[in-house]
């Protein structure tokens, strides 16, 4: 169809609300914009495994993840950009030294460099995952490593920063916990992989977002859409703003932009 149009969803605090759940209205949302001849897509911080259900709910097949650097258009692998494993290296030795604990994810796991730890479990339980990373310290090495997870508190962070600048860039998404993604990955840079893909013009392509790692995505994308429930900065990249998760946002956002 000459006027198909591709969204891309984010998932925690877009598609799910609180209780990490999709809104009965959002469900039939995103039924009616496929029914209407346009393409479903997801941008998110999350691996590929950790929303299998989702996609299989929703009926999604192309989908950016870990904030863009694992990217997927119908089922089919098109984009990787891994982190740089001497760098991942050398991170893992100063987070040990700070007992700092940091978690590996790949396309199909995620594991950590220690057993257990405090910050970990309080970041890790909030995704609601149902389940806490297993232990291999040496996952990382000879493997591609498209997303770290950091645990560490507020504050804390700068000794990173500072000495990984060149490499890493570093999104808190909890009071304990950081994305590590490569200096040059973003959501957006997965978007642009999925759009030159389809051979796609840039003013059909809209997106819905709430958190940090939404920001390039919201100010990429012509047709961007924060949540209301996004803090007021996120809101400030977007194109638009729509209602909160919990108070039918997508159907609300996807109506306002006539796609339903």
């Amino acid at each position: 169809m000459s006027n198909q149009k591709i969204i891309f969803f984010d998932i925690d605090g877009t598609l799910y609300n609180n209780e990490k759940m999709v809104p009965e209205s959002t469900k039939e949302a995103v039924k009616a914009v496929k029914d209407a001849g346009h393409i479903v897509a997801i941008a998110t911080g999350r691996s590929p495994f950790m929303y299998e259900d989702l996609r299989e709910s929703l009926g999604i097949k192309t989908f950016v993840s870990m904030n863009g650097n694992y990217v997927v258009y119908e089922d089919e692998l098109i984009y990787t950009n891994p982190l740089d494993a001497k760098r991942l290296e050398d991170i893992t030795e100063i987070a040990m030294e700070n007992d700092h604990p940091l978690v590996y994810l790949d396309d199909k796991n995620m594991l950590s460099n220690m057993p257990e730890h405090e910050y970990m479990t309080e970041g890790i339980s909030t995704l609601k995952l149902g389940f806490m990373p297993g232990h291999n310290p040496d996952y990382h090495i000879d493997r591609d490593i498209y997303q770290s997870l950091l645990f560490c508190p507020k504050g804390e962070e700068h000794v990173y920063k500072k000495q990984f600048d060149d490499s890493f860039q570093f999104i808190r998404w909890h009071a304990y916990s950081m994305d590590i993604s490569p200096k040059n990955g973003s959501k957006a840079e997965g978007i642009k992989k999925v759009i030159d893909k389809m051979a796609f013009n840039i003013n059909d392509v809209y997106a819905f977002g709430d958190g940090p790692n939404d920001i390039e995505m919201l100010q990429y994308v012509p047709n961007s859409f924060a949540m209301g429930n996004a803090q007021e900065e996120i809101k400030l990249q977007a194109k638009h703003v729509t209602k909160s998760v919990e108070d039918n946002g997508i159907l609300h956002g996807l109506q306002s932009a006539n796609l339903i």
